[in-house]
């Protein structure tokens, strides 16, 4: 049997935090479903992706009918991005981030993005963690508790950490925490798992629109590798480099990385 989400009170679909939290634990026990149903591999990946879109469509849809919607599954033609582009509100999603992790059960660093954008800014957002349990989301920011860790830790890419955040480390006498899904390294902050994360390898609007509005209403440092302002709802939603970190690293990881770069 497919999961139905139900019908949320209205409260929860007029409030913008609420909703978003709401579309992002509906995607995600949709996709605890879908590991449910003997998948593997790729045809687990392509299940898991699918099923995120089409339900959390579907829901917008039906819900917010007059807002524009950005996801990563969803090729955008012309005239989407032409609406997208005057839309007052657009909701930017990343239905299943960390597919491989996803893939790979029991393993719990996958996530669903939900962002809200209007009239310039990331406004709400939410980020579930459905096999661990938690939704991060703006409507009750997240309180980052005090550094249980003497040294610094950055979160990384499991399979493939960039060199230049090892030689950051090196210069910060800082860990490297391995783990999967851009949203769940930005989350690890929150949750003092890591205390940055730091990448520059390449990514889009939805990798980091819903974790960066978790961690800007949470009091974490956002920005883009040289310092300036994370921007959404472009023409082109190629964003490729993003700084999370508690505040007070932040000056030293800008500095390493206008001396050093990204290469």
């Amino acid at each position: 049997m497919t999961f139905e989400p139900g019908t949320p009170a209205p409260e929860v679909v007029a409030d913008d935090h609420l909703f978003a939290a709401w579309l992002a634990e509906a995607a995600g026990r949709r996709l605890l479903e879908v590991r449910t149903e003997g998948l593997e591999g790729k045809e687990l990946k392509d299940a898991g992706d699918r099923a995120a879109h089409l339900l959390l469509m579907d829901l917008l849809a039906t819900h917010r009918p007059d807002d524009a919607v950005l996801s990563e599954e969803a090729l955008e033609s012309a005239a989407d991005k032409d609406a997208r582009l005057t839309a007052a509100k657009v909701w930017i999603v990343d239905p299943l981030d960390g597919t491989r992790e996803f893939s790979e059960p029991p393993r719990d660093d996958w996530a669903v993005h939900v962002a809200l954008w209007q009239d310039g800014e990331l406004v709400a957002g939410a980020v579930a963690q459905p096999a661990l349990g938690e939704t991060f989301n703006t409507g009750r920011p997240p309180v980052i508790p005090a550094r249980t860790s003497q040294r610094p830790r950055i979160a990384v890419s499991r399979t493939r950490p960039p060199a230049f955040v090892e030689a950051l480390a090196k210069e910060l006498d800082a860990e490297l925490v391995p783990m999967g899904s851009a949203g769940v390294k930005m989350m690890s902050v929150v949750r003092d798992v890591a205390d940055a994360y730091v990448h520059a390898g390449g990514q889009y609007e939805w990798d980091s629109a819903a974790p960066v509005a978790v961690a800007r209403a949470a009091g974490l440092f956002t920005s883009r590798v040289d310092g300036s302002e994370l921007v959404y709802n472009q023409a082109d939603v190629y964003l490729p480099d993003v700084i999370v970190c508690r505040p007070e690293l932040s000056e030293q990881i800008l500095a390493f990385i206008a001396t050093h770069g990204t290469d």
